[in-house]
């Protein structure tokens, strides 16, 4: 088998730039270099018009309009952004904010920091299977509610949340709604208006555009929401962030819109059908193998599994030339155990022995096949230094 290794399948922590992404963007390093604020001379006019052709390129991947997109360094700044400006811009509507225990850390931390200046967070708890009760989302929602924040896909186990019944609750609440939509933008299809989205933030660098480019849509009719600056200056951006425009990386970000607007259809069903193939591989020749995270609403290109009496970190050790991760790259400085895998009622066994394989647009069958057939190599071979596989295998009741 011809594989060029290290494979890389660590697709949900960064992906390889597209080429067709590099090309769009090479001008804007050399040639077009003009400032898109600079409104007197040819230079800038040519920046602005790159910045407004991918404001166009991202609305038609998402249902918006150009308007509506709001250019950020990133998705953690578009998170930041989103629920600290919707706080302070609605503070005289009420201070109660409803979000999830397994959202982004980017959300979870902005909400810790409303919590110090006194805003009240619900952090809603997740069904065994990743998605929320939609009932205790209802009930959560008091008079005093300005925004629900529940991210579109996660990061870890790709579960994908019913966004247009949260739209519905938001909606005849009152309440606003925002979505951390990082992992889903490109790879499964997004609109901000039948899903009832308020706010969004999404990211270049996991749709297969440049690092330090993203972007936050804020919705501007029925309703109009406000959101106050987070960072002060020239008032770019509708007066929302001000800073000068990273032209290269905006186009970067655009062009990789419109590729996967493109193509998206095609791409879905080739990624689900190696995540298939990969977990029918690994699930048929291991026993003890456990995915976690509903499979039904679910990534296409994701899979995370558990494999019994095997730790993870021992298991990366053995296949290191397969680019995988045993949880979120974020958080992944951490020996803890995931806090996303411990949310859905997992226990540190299983939560240790997790794996996450997000498989990507350059990734060939033959490397789905090699990387399986590692990881049933290294798992078989851990499980033999294993005193507790043998005992199990042996009939032992390790629970009593």
């Amino acid at each position: 088998m011809n594989v060029k290794l290290p494979i890389y399948l660590d697709n949900h922590a960064t992906t390889r730039m597209d080429p067709r992404v590099f090309e769009a963007m090479k001008p804007y390093f050399l040639q077009l270099y003009g400032n898109a604020a600079s409104r007197s001379h040819s230079f800038g006019w040519e920046a602005e018009e790159a910045v407004e052709n991918a404001r166009k390129q991202i609305a038609d991947l998402i249902g918006s309009t150009p308007k509506e997109i709001v250019f950020t360094s990133g998705a953690t700044e578009s998170n930041n952004l989103a629920l600290k400006g919707i706080a302070a811009a609605y503070a005289d509507r009420g201070n109660h904010i409803i979000t999830q225990v397994t959202e982004h850390k980017a959300v979870l931390d902005s909400c810790r920091h409303l919590e110090r200046d006194g805003v009240r967070v619900t952090y809603l708890p997740v069904k065994p299977d990743g998605l929320i009760d939609l009932d205790r989302l209802r009930d959560a929602i008091t008079d005093q509610t300005i925004l629900i924040s529940i991210m579109y896909a996660n990061n870890e186990i790709g579960v994908v949340q019913p966004m247009e019944e949260i739209g519905k609750i938001a909606k005849e609440s009152g309440v606003l709604l925002h979505s951390d939509a990082v992992q889903a933008i490109g790879k499964i299809p997004v609109d901000v208006d039948s899903a009832g989205i308020d706010a969004m933030s999404l990211t270049a660098h996991k749709l297969y555009g440049p690092k330090g480019a993203g972007a936050l849509y804020v919705r501007r009719r029925d309703p109009r929401v406000q959101v106050t600056a987070q960072m002060d200056g020239g008032g770019h951006e509708r007066g929302m962030r001000s800073g000068t425009l990273n032209v290269p990386g905006i186009v970067g970000l655009g062009a990789a819109c419109e590729i996967a607007n493109r193509e998206m259809p095609e791409e879905s069903k080739r990624l689900g059908f190696l995540r298939d193939k990969l977990r029918d591989n690994l699930t048929n020749n291991l026993d003890e193998v456990y995915v976690n995270g509903s499979m039904e609403h679910r990534l296409p290109h994701n899979l995370n599994l558990s494999f019994g009496y095997v730790d993870s970190e021992s298991l990366l050790m053995g296949i290191n030339d397969i680019a995988v991760s045993s949880g979120s790259a974020c958080t992944s400085a951490t020996i803890e155990p995931s806090y996303v895998l411990k949310a859905l009622g997992a226990g540190d066994d299983r939560a240790q022995s997790a794996i996450r394989f997000a498989i990507g647009r350059f990734n060939t069958e033959e490397e789905i096949d090699y990387a399986g057939d590692r990881v049933i190599g290294a798992v078989k071979k851990l499980r033999e230094l294993s005193p507790l596989y043998d005992m199990v295998k042996d009939g032992v009741d390790l629970r009593l």
